[in-house]
């Protein structure tokens, strides 16, 4: 390719000011359009659910996460688990892990728990939650077994939290 001469271009776009002026207007409308990545952009017309801060899906109901989990039961599940620090949250895959929590009055115990949002439905056999325990011995974090009603306390709760956000919003599915 030649360079092009600038006593060919166009007065405007002789001077770099000028080219740089010429060019800004454009330069937000660049940015915004790189950010749309791969959406789908049916899910631009889709209602958003401003309680639970998540998009409603395309197929239908209002309590439906666009990758197919229960938005309700996502949230109940986000917000009964934040006592602990998140090592990842998959909304579409409906997948919440936590990294390993220290009760405070407890410096010999931890827990880690996994949830999983497994249907679109409001239903308890759309949650699943596993916990684990490790007790310190010595210098070692040992697996241990964790009390039988632990996992079917949180697992209640977070069903609860969600049926009372479902509650507050307005839908009674």
């Amino acid at each position: 390719m030649q360079p092009i001469a600038p006593s060919s271009l166009p007065a405007w776009a002789r001077s770099p000011a000028r080219r740089l002026i010429a060019v800004l207007p454009v330069l937000p409308v660049l940015a915004l359009s790189a950010c749309g990545g791969g959406r789908d952009p049916d899910s631009l017309t889709q209602p958003r659910n401003h309680l639970l801060g998540v998009d409603r899906g395309a197929t239908g109901g209002d309590d439906e996460l666009k990758g197919g989990v229960n938005a309700y039961l996502w949230r109940g599940a986000i917000d009964t688990l934040s006592f602990m620090p998140f090592a990842s949250a998959d909304a579409n895959g409906g997948v919440i892990l936590t990294d390993w929590y220290q009760p405070p009055s407890s410096s010999g115990e931890r827990f880690k728990i996994a949830a999983y949002i497994l249907d679109r439905r409001l239903r308890s056999d759309a949650l699943r939650v596993s916990v684990f325990r490790q007790e310190k011995q010595g210098s070692e974090w040992v697996d241990t077994p964790v009390a039988t009603n632990t996992t079917s306390d949180i697992t209640t709760r977070i069903l609860a939290r969600a049926r009372q956000l479902r509650a507050d919003n307005g839908n009674r599915n």
